[in-house]
């Protein structure tokens, strides 16, 4: 297992990757950046790696981490279910309701912890 740091506007959370393939890939890709998109309870926003379903989930649970494979995405779940089935790739450190801070457009960068 692998802890990150993911810093989204003026929020900087923690969260611990698990041992799937998917996850693997993204601490192989650390560090990137991308820019926050919203959804409901859910901030997503690109990662720089292309991969498949690996035991994807319709349902997750408030503090999830997820890859959305269609939109190549890595998804950080605060309340809401994911639009459609993501690969859970980790659980954020901590209480995830303080990403409700973080607004459409500001800036993200996911480094190792």
């Amino acid at each position: 297992m692998c802890q990150i740091k993911v810093t989204a506007g003026q929020v900087t959370i923690t969260a611990t990757l698990n041992d799937s393939n998917t996850a693997r890939l993204i601490a192989d890709a650390l560090p990137f950046e991308s820019s926050a998109q919203l959804w409901g309870d859910e901030i997503y926003f690109s990662a720089p790696i292309t991969t498949g379903e690996d035991n994807p989930q319709a349902e997750v649970e408030s503090g999830a981490v997820g890859y959305w494979p269609p939109g190549k995405a890595l998804c950080l779940f605060f309340g809401q279910q994911p639009y459609s089935p993501v690969n859970i790739v980790g659980r954020i450190d901590g209480d995830p309701c303080v990403l409700a801070a973080v607004r459409d457009g500001d800036a993200i960068r996911v480094e190792p912890a």
